[in-house]
């Protein structure tokens, strides 16, 4: 019999040992509307991430001091991801974080020093909590996890929706105190936008039958407990009626 020769073992050797060379592909980006989408609601910052529980609770004594400084948020959010987004290519990892807080405290200085400029009622409400934005773990945050990593589009979007949906958090969490609290809604609101929205500004009953907890550090967190809990009912039932359906086309199947 025949043996076979060493070059064609190897060869045959070297066939089976050859690895696979083939790339993985990449996976596939979530679409802008995803990225908004968690931002305002599946991911939201104030919510379900926890973050920035300082100026949430502190400054959210009335629906106006909310908004105002959660435009200020998404001002210093959107811009600081779109620059951090266009230079993350030439930042040496090992200093990112340096030049992070570097980009978003010159951000801070400048809204701050704009509304202590134009909206002096606001600034003197707001107080250290404007400065205090610098500070904050949900543009630290996105700065790191996304910004950092994605094109200044993308990185936009995702700053926008996540500055919206923590603004929207402030506003709730500051009407209902308010409204709780002092028996108000939207009291200053012409200090923050102009004296077209002291129409806003309305007493909805008389401060004998308030509720001073409201207002309280611990009132807060009473009602962000509501809103965690309100917000976590409504995705619990969203689950279930997505698998009472998928339940049903199996049967029908």
């Amino acid at each position: 019999m025949q043996q076979p020769h060493d070059n064609d073992m190897t060869t045959v050797e070297g066939q089976l040992a050859t690895p696979d060379t083939t790339t993985p592909s990449k996976p596939a980006q979530i679409s802008l509307f995803e990225i908004f989408l968690q931002g305002i609601w599946k991911n939201n910052p104030g919510l379900c991430q926890l973050l920035g529980m300082c100026p949430l609770l502190a400054v959210t004594t009335s629906a106006a001091n909310a908004l105002g400084l959660g435009i200020a948020t998404i001002l210093v959010l959107t811009v600081s991801s779109i620059v951090i987004a266009l230079i993350r290519k030439v930042i040496p990892a090992e200093v990112r974080i340096p030049i992070y807080v570097v980009v978003i405290a010159s951000l801070v200085t400048v809204v701050r020093f704009e509304v202590e400029a134009y909206f002096p009622a606001l600034y003197q409400q707001l107080g250290i909590y404007l400065a205090l934005i610098a500070t904050n773990c949900i543009i630290m945050g996105r700065a790191e996890a996304f910004a950092g990593r994605n094109n200044a589009l993308r990185s936009a979007v995702d700053a926008i929706a996540c500055g919206l949906g923590f603004t929207l958090v402030l506003f709730a969490l500051g009407s209902i105190r308010e409204i709780v609290g002092n028996g108000t809604f939207f009291v200053g609101a012409s200090d923050l936008l102009g004296s077209w929205a002291a129409q806003f500004e309305t007493q909805l009953f008389s401060i004998d039958y308030t509720l001073l907890i409201a207002i309280l550090p611990p009132g807060g967190f009473f009602v962000l407990a509501f809103l965690i809990a309100g917000k976590n009912a409504l995705d619990g039932r969203k689950k279930r009626l997505e698998e009472r359906k998928s339940r049903i086309k199996s049967i029908n199947v």
